[in-house]
């Protein structure tokens, strides 16, 4: 997987003892996920953000932004693959 890819590329015996990855749920249902850009290629890379649909009323529905160094992305419950290919295109994987 091409996730897998980025991360291991970071990895340098100091990077991923303090940044990484998280992937948690939300309740409406729906997913979340965090991937620290600091000390990475993508530190100053400009993500273009998503907005679509209404978390609350659609279940088709993904936010993705860069906020203080991280790629921040949620969406729903169907939209895990399509979250992580926000992170991965705008990324170059």
């Amino acid at each position: 997987m091409r996730l897998q890819k980025w991360y291991s590329d970071q990895c340098n015996s100091d990077w991923e003892h303090t940044n990484g990855i998280k992937l948690e749920t939300l309740d409406n249902p729906g997913w979340w996920i965090f991937i620290d850009l600091t000390g990475t290629e993508l530190a100053d890379k400009r993500f273009e953000p998503i907005s679509i649909g209404d978390s609350e009323s659609d279940t088709h529905w993904l936010r993705c932004q860069v906020a203080a160094g991280k790629f921040d992305a949620a969406g729903g419950a169907h939209n895990l693959q399509e979250m992580l290919e926000a992170f991965l295109v705008g990324a170059g994987y």
